[in-house]
């Protein structure tokens, strides 16, 4: 017997890691900060320890985003997944970031979005359905800091991820 199921999806929002404050360079040009370099190999470990090695990753083009992208992939063992660095996450809103991940090929099963505050927050707060973890929904209604990234899963392609579609699982952050 086949079974006729819908593969279950990951996506897992992240926040850049801590970065450099503002200088004389553009907030784009921002690297990381050595705090930021921490975190982001901390980051790496704690998604392969959860079994969240992305198969794409949708990355911010600021300096940090890319900078903690290449970090994060140090810890995942290896593995190499499919980049794509997207000028629009830069200074997107919830709807440009649900509108890149309705974009992904339908084989792949975890996404991996690298981008910024506030927007990854209020982002994972507009997707969570009704059965999202409590605490992960009460954790993103506010903030994030640098270096948290909020895992969500939903039932059904990419095409189809709506506001409210998608149950929000745990929101980790590099403290816990």
């Amino acid at each position: 017997m086949t079974s006729t199921a819908v593969p279950l999806r990951r996506l897992v929002l992240l926040r850049h890691a801590k970065a450099e404050s503002g200088g004389r360079e553009s907030d784009e040009l921002r690297p990381l900060a050595l705090a930021g370099r921490r975190q982001s190999v901390r980051i790496g470990a704690a998604l392969a320890s959860r079994g969240l090695v992305p198969d794409l990753v949708l990355c911010s083009s600021a300096v940090r985003a890319r900078q903690t992208w290449e970090l994060v992939r140090g810890g995942l063992g290896g593995v190499d997944p499919g980049l794509q660095v997207v000028r629009a996450l830069y200074e997107a809103g919830p709807a440009d970031v649900v509108e890149q991940v309705r974009s992904v090929d339908p084989n792949v099963r975890t996404v991996l979005v690298v981008g910024h505050e506030p927007t990854i927050s209020s982002t994972a707060a507009a997707l969570a359905s009704e059965d999202s973890d409590r605490a992960a929904t009460v954790r993103v209604a506010v903030s994030i800091s640098t270096g948290t990234f909020v895992v969500a899963e939903l039932q059904g392609p990419w095409a189809e991820l709506t506001f409210g579609g998608a149950r929000l699982d745990e929101v980790v952050s590099p403290a816990d």
